[in-house]
């Protein structure tokens, strides 16, 4: 059985991420999207809440399972028994430090292969932040998420502007 992860912090999930969970499903026996739980940075959403929008935006895609984690990526594979890591591409920028990422983990674990995706042009330019930077002055981001993230990701902002 191939298992493969497809990590990320996914806050918000976009069109984009959706995309490559969609294309690298059907390339293994089992795709794990798995959610970082990273304290350094400050999310919009909890962990919990991407875990579960994640779960609702898949649910069509049968071999797609959604866990958190933290910690080292590799130990998630291992943990998780996964040889494969699926990471999307969208410039030359990317690649500079997917190919870094890639290379250490292959250092830590050689037994864990690291697959680049790169992503479909229309989602070439898209990125969780731009999103967040769009809903944050209320624009239309409805071409960029799922149907189902987009009233949870205007409630959320809506909540930020009033703290």
């Amino acid at each position: 059985m191939l298992r493969a992860i497809y990590p990320g912090s996914f806050d918000p999930v976009t069109n984009g991420h959706l995309d490559v969970i969609r294309r690298s499903s059907k390339m293994v026996d089992e795709l794990i999207v798995g959610v970082l739980n990273n304290n350094a940075k400050m999310p919009l959403f909890s962990v919990e809440e991407r875990v579960k929008m994640l779960k609702e935006v898949t649910k069509d895609i049968p071999n797609v399972r959604i866990y958190p984690f933290d910690g080292l990526l590799i130990d998630f594979a291992a943990k998780m028994e996964a040889g494969v890591v699926i990471r999307g591409l969208r410039a030359i920028t990317d690649f500079e430090y997917e190919l870094q990422m890639s290379q250490t983990n292959h250092k830590l674990n050689p037994d864990v292969e690291t697959i680049f995706l790169t992503t479909s042009i229309e989602y070439s330019y898209l990125s969780s932040t731009t999103v967040k930077e769009i809903a944050s002055y209320g624009g239309d981001i409805t071409q960029f998420v799922p149907e189902a993230i987009v009233g949870k990701l205007e409630q959320k902002m809506k909540e930020k502007r009033r703290v």
